[in-house]
């Protein structure tokens, strides 16, 4: 990709399948284990030693600038990045660029279909429309920073989202402080734009009181008197603070705090999607195998995901969202040796939204570690 590098766990894990080379024989040849190898390629564990980089490299038989630079980089990796570059380009601007303003409800309408192009997963069509839709949003915000505020923080939103999912973390991270910045002094936009926070930041030490803090902002004061959107934003905050406090490996915590969310799901009920957040019973239950995933308990994950996918609920949640959990479904299966249905989880998220296994980088890496493991990838080719 133009821009932000691909990590080097994924390029790690790329060059080791090229290699035609299994986890546990890659982790033999360094003389490390197999779960050293897993947490490397996943971004779990940092590679920061010259000597360590230098001692993959030669086992991969590449030069370390190969292994750290741009070389290993998949091309279907690379799709978007022209039009990273450009989104880039517009989040520059800071709305100083001379042009015909838009009036805010034609915003509206332009950021309301990026987002239902986000939730069917369409990436690289939104790659193309938000360059010109920052612009204008920009411009319309330096001219007037109160009109259509909402509608800026919803436009800062959807590019975050986007942007996190195609690991472009510095870009993900300011457009999602823009959205924070536009929301400042309302509480609901300030926690509808915290709730692109949570991705961005779930490996900071400090995410867990950001979304904790924005979660209790907008919390009603009791569930049965909250408004759906009141208690979709602050469970989801709680859910997005939960999986920060499962990758920190407290497990407590993070199950207290689903509980917390699950409460606020029952209100909500399935189906819905106020303020963006497609909150409900489902999404917990969703989000319950991504803890599990996190604290590294592939047997809980795999129980919870196909606990989740058999629900009512499960079929009312974006394509967006079902597509992403697959995924980590996938990485359950793996968790527990299963290299067979981790691949048909992929298989399964391709058919609801192709460019969630074919733009996502996490979702590529997976798919290069399975074409050496799983049969059934051979029926399977992704271009």
């Amino acid at each position: 990709m133009t821009g932000e590098r691909v990590p080097i766990g994924r390029r790690v894990a790329y060059l080791r399948v090229r290699r035609k080379l299994s986890q546990q024989t890659f982790a033999d040849r360094l003389g490390k284990s197999k779960s050293w190898v897993d947490k490397v390629e996943r971004g779990v564990r940092s590679l920061e030693r010259v000597s360590t980089i230098r001692e993959i490299a030669a086992v991969l038989r590449v030069d370390a600038a190969t292994l750290l630079g741009d070389d290993a980089r998949p091309a279907e990796v690379a799709e978007c990045g022209e039009g990273v570059a450009r989104i880039r380009a517009a989040l520059s601007t800071y709305g100083m660029t001379a042009g015909r303003d838009t009036p805010p409800d034609r915003w509206g309408r332009a950021v309301a279909h990026a987002w239902d192009t986000y939730r069917h997963a369409r990436y690289p069509q939104l790659v193309e429309q938000l360059p010109a839709l920052l612009t204008d949003v920009q411009r319309g915000q330096a001219r007037d920073p109160q009109a259509g505020r909402a509608v800026v923080v919803d436009a800062y939103r959807v590019a975050a989202a986007l942007l996190t999912k195609l690991d472009e973390a510095s870009l993900a991270w300011l457009a999602a402080d823009r959205a924070m910045a536009a929301a400042a002094g309302d509480r609901v936009l300030s926690a509808c734009a915290a709730v692109q926070l949570g991705p961005v930041l779930r490996a900071s030490a400090r995410a867990r009181s950001v979304l904790l803090a924005a979660a209790y902002r907008v919390a009603p004061r009791d569930s049965d008197s909250g408004t759906p959107q009141e208690l979709s934003l602050c469970g989801t905050l709680l859910a997005q603070a939960a999986l920060t406090a499962a990758r920190a490996g407290d497990g407590r915590a993070a199950g207290e705090l689903l509980d917390e969310a699950a409460e606020m799901a029952a209100w909500v009920g399935d189906g819905h999607d106020h303020c963006r957040t497609a909150f409900g019973p489902a999404a917990v239950d969703v989000a319950r195998v991504v803890a599990a995933v996190e604290r590294g308990d592939g047997a809980e994950a795999v129980a919870r995901h196909e606990a989740a996918i058999a629900g009512d609920g499960w079929r009312w949640l974006p394509l967006e969202h079902r597509a992403a959990h697959l995924v980590d479904a996938a990485r359950a299966y793996l968790m527990v040796g299963d290299a067979e249905r981790a691949a048909k989880a992929l298989v399964r998220a391709e058919h609801f939204a192709p460019a969630e296994v074919r733009h996502r980088p996490t979702a590529r890496a997976l798919t290069a570690q399975l074409s050496t493991e799983a049969p059934i990838l051979e029926l399977w080719h992704l271009r």
